[in-house]
């Protein structure tokens, strides 16, 4: 039997940052950060201690998977530029799992625990100046779930326009509800609990070892962040210019 690689799994797309280690497809454990906003000062310390506790070293590590975006855009280029390190150091693989999908995979731990049947559901994301990155999906005959709205920016307004109205009620979830669930509240719209919000290193490791198993492993050379939109200086830049 083959060896199992050892995974790293980090999440730092979100405001609520953490890593996880597995081996193979095994989930062994997740560390999350202390607070909000902790990614550069607590990333490297939580991948240390993972580590340690499972008695190995970082040049163990076989596969990286990161949390690619759209979200945060420090956090993403620390996960990024970490993935990028790695490889060269040690010819890591990387996998680059799309943020919108590690939200929406937490669907499946509500659907395991509530009685509540969830068709629909969309992720938003906050994208600041009053606009949020959205992508909806719909569940599958196959009892899979798929993404039927590819990831966009737009207002509160124009997803209630394009959203409500259905016959089925459409669920969100995603951190951009934190200080905006108001804007999306309307006839239709159902909320998970917030405890289902925020993206997390576990579910990286989940849909990212998925994806090694088919071969979809990232180019490490042109691997960049699912920005989505220019990060605010570099539009800065781009017009003073």
């Amino acid at each position: 039997m083959a060896k199992k690689p050892l995974i790293l799994a980090v999440e730092t797309s979100g405001r609520m940052g953490s890593v996880a280690i597995a081996t193979g497809q095994r989930f062994l454990a997740e560390t999350a950060f202390s607070g909000p906003m902790r990614h550069s000062s607590e990333v490297f310390p939580a991948i240390c201690n993972l580590l340690n506790r499972f008695d190995r070293k970082p040049k163990d590590i076989e596969h990286f998977y990161i949390s690619v975006g759209p979200g945060s855009f420090t956090g993403l280029r620390i996960a990024v530029s970490m993935a990028k390190i790695m490889h060269l150091a040690s010819t890591v693989k990387i996998v680059k799992v799309d943020t919108f999908d590690v939200i929406a995979s937490n669907i499946n731990d509500y659907m395991g625990q509530e009685k509540n049947r969830v068709e629909k559901i969309a992720v938003i994301l906050d994208a600041k100046r009053n606009q949020f990155y959205i992508a909806a999906y719909q569940y599958t005959s196959e009892e899979t779930w798929k993404k039927t709205f590819s990831d966009s920016l737009m207002t509160a307004s124009q997803f209630l326009s394009r959203f409500t109205g259905k016959t089925k009620p459409v669920w969100l979830l995603g951190e951009g509800l934190v200080y905006y669930a108001d804007k999306f509240k309307a006839e239709g719209v159902c909320f998970l609990d917030e405890k289902y919000w925020n993206p997390r290193a576990e579910k990286v490791h989940m849909l990212g070892w998925k994806m090694a198993c088919n071969g979809q492993f990232a180019d490490p050379v042109t691997l960049q962040p699912n920005y989505l939109r220019r990060p605010e200086v570099e539009e800065k830049y781009k017009f003073r210019t």
